[in-house]
């Protein structure tokens, strides 16, 4: 699936929704969105804000850059999984999708 620039890259260097520093910040066409910030309100150094529309927001909290690019970029494939669920329109099958991501990067 393809990714592109969320607002083509212009929330880059903006707030966030945890309240830190948008450093990266994409959205695939197909339903989801993936953002990353530093400084966070919580006093967290990182956070990772994802959801696909109308199914799922999530966040996760990171102690560090290294692990936190790495963290959105596995989620991000993540996000691709539960998109692809999506298209069964079977309900089990979604839910399954959603259990797996949120099991996967709690």
């Amino acid at each position: 699936m393809d990714w592109i620039h969320f607002e083509d890259g212009k929330t880059v260097g903006t707030t966030g929704s945890e309240g830190g520093v948008i450093l990266r910040d994409e959205e695939c066409p197909d339903g989801a969105r993936i953002t990353l910030e530093q400084e966070t309100h919580m006093g967290v150094p990182f956070a990772i804000t994802c959801g696909v529309y109308g199914w799922l927001v999530h966040t996760r909290f990171i102690a560090d850059m290294p692990t936190a690019e790495d963290a959105y970029d596995k989620m991000k494939l993540g996000l691709e999984d539960v998109l692809s669920s999506l298209r069964s329109e079977e309900a089990d099958v979604i839910d399954t999708a959603i259990q797996d991501f949120m099991e996967r990067y709690p």
